[in-house]
């Protein structure tokens, strides 16, 4: 007589794994290392922490990644220089007779400002960016960053031609400005606590300093 099987049926089987959306896991690593980024810098973090914290394994971020240098890039640094990157293609269609400098500023400052405070773990490594070495450097697109900013200096050096000012530093009224609004970002839980102006606030005052230095309101 046949023998019944014993069946499976009244086990518990166990549910596969629901697989990640398209995307998420890149998502996921890029939000992490933003946020680690921005509490320690760029060599005390490691890949290991910020797979964790993203809840995926190292594996996935080397595999969309590529390494640390390529997530911080991706994550921090193109932001930014694609920010420059478009402002400088708006410089370049600017008519001078037709354009308000003051409207052309609040865009730049603004735009910059929300850059900067959504990034901030950018500005934590720029400013220990002295001790790494020349290939983590490039590596983790800090010298893109430079080069941003150079175009930022050429950029202020057509603005001071175009109102007929002359200078022996050119370029210093751009990166004048840029220190000025990374300060504000960087200092902004320091100079308020948890109760700073808005926005708009700050991003008029940024942009009344820059155009008319503290003295010289219109």
């Amino acid at each position: 007589m046949p023998q019944r099987r014993s069946g499976t049926s009244s086990g518990k089987r166990t549910s596969p794994t629901p697989r990640r959306p398209r995307g998420e896991a890149r998502r996921l690593l890029l939000d992490a290392a933003r946020e680690l980024f921005a509490r320690q810098d760029y060599r005390g973090t490691t890949t290991r922490e910020i797979a964790e914290a993203a809840g995926v394994t190292e594996y996935l971020l080397f595999r969309h990644f590529g390494s640390k240098a390529g997530l911080f890039r991706e994550a921090l640094v193109l932001p930014f220089t694609n920010f420059v990157d478009d402002f400088g293609k708006t410089w370049q269609a600017v008519v001078p007779e037709e354009t308000d400098e003051e409207d052309l500023a609040k865009q730049f400052v603004g735009e910059l400002y929300d850059v900067l405070v959504e990034h901030k773990g950018l500005l934590l490594t720029l400013v220990t960016s002295d001790g790494l070495s020349e290939e983590e450097i490039e590596g983790a697109g800090i010298a893109d960053i430079r080069r941003a900013l150079t175009l930022l200096g050429q950029i202020s050096g057509e603005g001071m031609r175009l109102r007929g000012l002359h200078s022996g530093h050119p370029d210093l009224p751009a990166h004048s400005t840029v220190a000025m609004i990374v300060g504000m970002v960087a200092l902004r839980s320091s100079f308020f606590g948890n109760r700073p102006p808005s926005r708009e606030a700050i991003v008029d005052e940024l942009v009344q300093s820059t155009l008319h230095g503290f003295l010289h309101r219109p």
